[in-house]
């Protein structure tokens, strides 16, 4: 079935305007499919899988019918655990936002029932419960239901098969008779079915069946991922193996836009695609991505329909996709043409009870991994600079520096410690820019291809990523796993110098320095990305070991140092202040 937006499904501007809070651009099929239907007053039966967004495709028409000065309960929900209670319950209220006095509580077994008590003594008009603890209460009397004009069965399989037929028998032989019933269910065994016979008026029998198939091609992990790590894993990631042209999904707007922001703080070579972006930009944006201006484009699903993109290394699921169907379309971007390629999901929270039932019933081939840790991202970078090391040795594909070894021979250093210094010199803080870059480039360098895409020289360099000369082991902040040390590159961010020399810039102080593995890239960069002023606001930076000193613009001087207090640099929260004598003084 072909998706449609919420626009045109005839709900009113108050769901409307909820939806569009939420994010979300499109109904998916199950609910392009029921609300319609619901919102005409028929019974429904829907086959569809866990994770096929089914609490909007009911919740949006129960709360569309729900009349706010009615304190009675009009619409009564039956969950099969307390888990799936509970979260169909924070849905309902987000969709009801705008609808004022429409008011929603679950009820369920483990919990006080002085709490239900009051709740329900308010007048809630939606109640979401467990048929244990509903029939309890129709009990003692505490939930009336005559006032009742919609009855939703969610995961109505599994609740018969917890044993719950005979209190849903008399649940539903208790609601006024002119009332809808909507059954929800991934299977339709006989018990549903007899159910569906005795209760329901006419219903129409929609089924919603996953057309995923599996990538074979293409290599799928989920890793279960706290929602404020998500970007901290997304930056592991795209390090550890040097990843360079992919596409991120996200469920929303505002999580593409808060993504675009991070991304673009850390110095990732991004742009983004949603609903809101007009044909125009989305026209650019698409020619630059086709022709690998930047590395990451981050879109939501509807933005990126029709998306014909080849050679993609990487997709990243940042948001769990609705359905099994719109996770196989995102993945199976990649992998093309007999190419192997990766899709990683991150899950947190309950998601994975939905990533679960995707799973079972689209039969999807995904394996759970374990974040990769500091020291796993670091060994990676050391083994893509031992290679890159070894490779241009073995191609000879060096300049020979013949004169300064033999001068540091004699001087009698070891032939070890001169190539140890070197090493440390391209892996840590950039030194002076190397003379005459465009005519040769250093002997560590691998000589630049002449057709490099502008977003090369971005991600070497700015915020979060390692400097063209730098090959640190990176943070959580991630930085580039591939010490492409191109003088060019590096002479474009190079602020390396001493400070408070310039006339009109004012010397500040950070606490991070080279012990945080931190480089005057980082710094331009973090500046930059959070304070939204160019890059030439920063002049001279003196890196010490644990501290640094920055100039910065004086005219900027107090936004620089009101945006950057607590921002974090390689995992150290900032308290930036204007240098003194003292601090000057700190190692």
């Amino acid at each position: 079935m072909e998706k449609r937006r919420f626009a045109e499904l005839g709900l009113s501007p108050e769901l409307l305007k909820a939806v569009d809070k939420m994010g979300f651009e499109e109904a998916s099929p199950i609910q392009t499919a029921v609300i319609p239907v619901l919102l005409t007053g028929r019974d429904v039966v829907g086959q569809s899988s866990t994770g096929s967004g089914k609490t909007a495709a009911f919740g949006l028409p129960a709360i569309e019918k729900v009349d706010p000065a009615l304190r009675a309960v009009q619409v009564l929900i039956l969950c099969p655990t307390r888990e799936l209670a509970v979260q169909v319950a924070e849905e309902m209220a987000k969709l009801a936002l705008f609808k004022r006095g429409v008011h929603a509580v679950p009820i369920f077994g483990g919990q006080s029932y002085e709490r239900q008590f009051r709740a329900l003594a308010a007048g809630t008009q939606v109640v979401i419960g467990t048929p244990g603890r509903v029939m309890d209460h129709m009990e003692r009397g505490t939930l009336r239901l005559d006032k009742l004009s919609m009855v939703v069965l969610d995961e109505a399989d599994r609740m018969l098969d917890m044993g719950f037929r005979d209190d849903i028998e008399k649940i539903l032989s208790a609601v006024p008779e002119k009332r809808q019933l909507l059954f929800f269910s991934a299977t339709m065994p006989r018990a549903i079915q007899d159910l569906i016979g005795r209760y329901s008026r006419d219903p129409e029998w929609i089924r919603i069946e996953s057309h995923a198939q599996n990538a074979p091609q293409v290599d799928q992990v989920y890793f279960e991922v706290d929602r404020r790590s998500k970007i901290e894993v997304l930056t592991r990631l795209i390090d550890i193996y040097d990843f360079r042209y992919g596409i991120i999904f996200c469920s929303t707007k505002i999580m593409v836009d808060e993504l675009d922001e991070h991304l673009h703080a850390r110095g990732y070579a991004v742009d983004r695609l949603h609903g809101d972006i007009t044909q125009a930009q989305r026209t650019r944006v698409m020619e630059k991505f086709r022709r690998r201006g930047f590395e990451f484009l981050i879109a939501t699903d509807v933005a990126a329909r029709g998306l014909d993109v080849d050679d993609l290394e990487v997709v990243f699921n940042f948001d769990l996709p609705n359905d099994a169907e719109d996770y196989t379309h995102r993945i199976g971007r990649t992998g093309r043409a007999g190419k192997s390629g990766r899709a990683y999901t991150f899950v947190s929270g309950r998601e994975i009870y939905k990533l679960q039932g995707m799973v079972r019933f689209a039969k999807l081939k995904i394996r759970r991994e374990n974040v990769p840790s500091l020291d796993q991202v670091e060994e990676a970078r050391e083994n893509v600079f031992f290679e890159k090391l070894r490779s241009t040795l073995e191609a000879a594909s060096f300049r020979a520096q013949d004169r300064i070894v033999d001068r540091l021979l004699e001087q009698g250093y070891a032939s070890t410690d001169i190539v140890s210094a070197l090493i440390h010199m391209m892996t840590s803080a950039p030194s002076a820019p190397t003379p005459e870059p465009a005519k040769a480039a250093p002997a560590y360098a691998a000589p630049a291809p002449a057709s490099a895409p502008a977003w090369v020289e971005k991600r070497s360099a700015p915020a979060a990523k390692a400097s063209a000369a730098s090959a640190a082991p990176v943070s959580a902040e991630g930085a580039d796993p591939a010490p492409v040390a191109v003088a060019p590159r590096k002479a474009k961010f190079d602020r390396s110098g001493k400070t408070g020399r310039e006339p009109g810039f004012t010397t500040i102080f950070l606490n991070v320095g080279r012990k945080h593995l931190v480089t005057p890239a980082d710094i331009v960069g973090k500046i930059a990305g959070v304070t939204r002023l160019p890059a030439g606001v920063a002049g001279a930076i003196d890196l010490h070991q644990r501290h640094s000193l920055v100039d910065v613009a004086s005219e900027h001087t107090a936004k620089i140092l009101e945006k950057m207090a607590g921002v974090r640099v390689k995992g150290e929260a900032l308290k930036p202040a204007v240098a003194t004598d003292a601090n000057r003084a700190e190692e």
